[in-house]
């Protein structure tokens, strides 16, 4: 048994603004299913995407916080001048700079139009078949904690682990990666981005969940009563969903 994210949750207040800015950043097309904005492949709708962690924009009422998400993505460039054009169109669209402490750095770090932090990385040679989005970056206190229970909770190919940072991608060597990059504060607030997982077909969700919670994730309520989907935090606090096949 195991589970696979399949998409990146980002909660704004104005779903549609935010889900457009999205779609245009990665190439991507915006799709409106339901209540939310999903963004994925251009090419017409397809839940889950066998390749691609997409992007699913859920609206909230609550602006987010001057807190920095622990949570963001890394954007993939395969040259300095894609690095430089897709960040001066990524200004045009919206998004603005962000101080996170980063100093002197060869990637350039923008918020999105609600403030959502991410990076625009310099070419990486290890990215290069990624897609749009390179990674999925979690901020944490302990890398290796986190690659044990996420390695455990998904099918994923651990790849990298030191006490500073750990990588995890999907066994098909397909998709973004997952990392973990230690940081010295705590999580405080909660995350305005998070992962959804996805069970395989055939394999049940109940069961799925009981054994993330022998893994160490608790539940979480946050108001979603009788939903389809089983809202949990990982070790370190870190929210995620679990969610149904329709």
């Amino acid at each position: 048994m195991a589970l696979r994210p399949v998409q990146v949750n980002i909660k704004a207040r104005n779903c549609s603004a935010v889900g457009r800015f999205w779609a245009e950043a990665l190439g991507w097309s915006a799709y409106s299913p339901g209540a939310t904005i999903y963004v994925g492949p251009a090419g017409g709708l397809v839940w889950p995407d066998p390749v691609a962690v997409c992007v699913d924009i859920v609206p909230v009422p609550e602006p987010k916080t001057t807190t920095k998400n622990r949570v963001h993505l890394d954007l993939a460039t395969t040259s300095a001048a894609h690095q430089a054009e897709l960040t001066a169109r990524l200004r045009a669209l919206g998004a603005t700079s962000a101080q996170v402490g980063q100093g002197t750095v060869p990637w350039t770090v923008l918020a999105d139009p609600e403030g959502n932090e991410f990076c625009v990385l310099e070419p990486r040679e290890m990215y290069r078949d990624t897609g749009p989005i390179a990674a999925i970056v979690v901020d944490c206190v302990d890398p290796r904690a986190m690659a044990r229970f996420w390695g455990e909770a998904m099918d994923w190919t651990l790849h990298e682990v030191t006490d500073d940072h750990a990588t995890l991608r999907s066994a098909k060597g397909v998709g973004p990666y997952l990392e973990f990059l230690r940081t010295p504060d705590v999580k405080t607030v909660p995350d305005r981005v998070h992962l959804d997982l996805l069970p395989y077909p055939g394999d049940d969700k109940a069961a799925e969940v009981a054994r993330l919670r022998a893994l160490g994730a608790t539940d979480l309520d946050v108001g979603q009563g009788d939903a389809p989907w089983t809202c949990l935090v990982d070790p370190e606090g870190h929210e995620f969903c679990v969610l149904a096949l329709s």
